[in-house]
């Protein structure tokens, strides 16, 4: 998810079953017996950032965890991370332009009160994303119509080439939801829906999907307890229930996991996870497809000196990535050459950036800026992915400091971010991504210098001709109608013209740390889902 700061606050409640029955008979929660595997509690530490548990208002990364297990979607994500595997759909066929999209529902799918899954709570499903307006609707731009011809065949028809669609549909948001238990709640999918809708409150209690899981019980800035779906149409979830925990800080949610009042810690930070020692623990360090970048707003207000290409590259060869990783995430993370994830397509081959302090001093003074010059560094100062952004500001401070480029550092609040960089801009900040779908093209769209697009109007380049691309629309037009042999090639096009318009300097895509206890099986890392829940079980 981009841009998406919670507020959050702690909680330190353990499983009261759990904890009584090992006051009762005197044994640590880590010695004490477990419940027989088929009947288990699955307890996840996490700090929540729940926004809304309606698949088509929902954004955040616990809200993909949520709704992965208690929706499903025509098609997912394989363990790949790249594969699209059947789903709700058990085939589809895609035209040769990639404009029509031809899927076949499993006769055997079923919702959680055991109506079947038809063609018409696909379309309502899809329509409603559009039509609610919230923030994962952009997902259905480009969308022209979804057609039921009968009640297993579902047919997506776009209005351009769109190679990523099925990416698309595998995201939480384009759940399929049970239209008839939905609208007798209040929901609503037509032209409008964004003002007549009164459904949000009943999905903040109630899930209408047809996923492994069903939403038992949710309580804000506590937990979210799962059920499973007695009537699940696939094989019965390993775990009877699922119960995600509001812990806030990585130390507590350390201290759950080893203690035995947690069986997963979503968010233990690498200084934290170093520390770890108790061998009924296993920490497993993965890649992730988040990232943490350096913006520059080349057309900023007050800016002191002209930001142009030769500047901006300056600015990218004067940073220390190598350091910037060890600071801020002790080692435990990689750089990244695009602002697009390593592993996503178009990415492989691509150049990594590297520190040339020689070649940044040569092209300042080619730019005429000599001396010692002050830009602002205005950031929002928060902890995402492990990183500190307070720390990572004072890195850069230093590393443009060894070229003459002095960083004014102001960490503000989220709000006033987002104020500052929509109403003048800012010379220099520092931001956060991660990945809606599996698909490149979200990354083009949000941080290339077109016109429109969101950095286009963050970083003010309307007012520095320079950083303006209008080869961007056309390149990512042509990536979106490539067959799928040449996609790769066609979003490493414009890779490169992101890393050249160098608005976008990508400085560590964090490891993330999978802290969970033995005996707990299948937990992994999903680019769409984040943790799918329905593959883990607890021996």
């Amino acid at each position: 998810m981009l841009d998406t700061i919670p507020a959050r606050r702690h909680s330190r409640r353990a499983r009261p079953f759990a904890l009584a029955l090992v006051a009762l008979i005197g044994l640590s929660p880590a010695l004490a017996p477990r419940a027989q595997a088929a009947e288990a509690t699955l307890v996840i530490a996490r700090d929540m950032d729940i926004t809304s548990l309606d698949p088509a208002r929902a954004f955040c990364d616990t809200c993909q965890i949520v709704l992965s297990a208690t929706y499903e979607r025509l098609v997912d994500l394989g363990p790949d991370n790249r594969t699209i595997v059947p789903l709700l759909a058990e085939s589809w066929e895609v035209n040769a332009d990639q404009t029509v999209f031809t899927f076949k529902l499993d006769e055997r799918a079923r919702f959680a009160d055991g109506g079947q899954v038809t063609s018409a709570d696909v379309a309502w499903s899809l329509e409603r994303l559009k039509h609610l307006k919230g923030n994962p609707s952009f997902l259905m731009d480009g969308v022209a119509a979804v057609e039921t011809p009968d009640a297993r065949t579902v047919v997506i028809r776009t209005t351009a080439p769109n190679s990523e669609l099925l990416g698309i549909l595998a995201a939480p948001y384009a759940a399929v939801v049970n239209r008839a238990v939905a609208e007798a709640n209040g929901a609503k999918a037509g032209e409008g829906a964004d003002a007549a809708d009164q459904a949000d409150g009943w999905f903040l209690a109630n899930s209408a999907g047809s996923g492994p899981f069903t939403l038992a019980a949710y309580a804000p800035d506590d937990e979210v307890r799962l059920a499973r779906n007695a009537g699940y149409w696939r094989d019965a979830a390993p775990v009877a229930q699922v119960v995600i925990k509001q812990v806030k800080d990585s130390v507590t949610q350390a201290q759950m996991l080893q203690s035995g009042a947690a069986d997963i810690a979503m968010q233990i930070d690498a200084d934290t996870a170093a520390g770890v020692t108790d061998p009924n623990v296993v920490i497993e360090p993965t890649a992730s497809f988040n990232f943490v970048y350096v913006a520059l707003g080349a057309g900023a207000d007050g800016m002191p000196i002209s930001m142009t290409r030769p500047v901006r590259e300056a600015i990218g060869l004067a940073l220390d990535y190598e350091g910037i990783i060890d600071l801020t995430v002790a080692g435990k993370g990689r750089r990244i050459a695009a602002p697009i994830p390593n592993g996503f397509p178009g990415t492989e081959g691509l150049p990594l950036p590297a520190r040339d302090l020689d070649r940044a001093k040569a092209l300042l003074a080619e730019a005429g800026i000599g001396g010692r010059v002050t830009l602002e560094a205005v950031y929002p100062s928060v902890n995402i992915y492990g990183v500190d952004f307070d720390i990572l500001m004072q890195k850069v401070q230093q590393d443009l400091g060894d070229v003459g480029l002095d960083l004014a550092l102001q960490p503000v609040t989220f709000p006033v971010w987002r104020e500052r960089i929509t109403a003048t801009g800012i010379p220099v900040t520092a931001v956060y991504y991660a990945p809606d779908y599996f698909g490149s093209g979200q990354y083009v769209q949000f941080f290339g210098t077109q016109e429109g697009s969101p950095w286009y109007k963050r970083s003010h380049v309307a007012k520095a001709p320079d950083a303006v691309n209008p080869r961007i629309p056309d390149l990512l037009a042509a990536a979106l109608a490539a067959p799928a042999e040449k996609v790769d090639e066609a979003f490493a096009a414009i890779a490169r013209e992101m890393i050249a318009d160098r608005i976008i300097l990508p400085v560590v895509s964090p490891d993330l740390t999978l802290a969970y206890r033995k005996g707990v099986k299948g937990v992994r890392y999903s680019a769409c889902c984040n943790l799918p829940l329905a593959e883990i079980s607890v021996e």
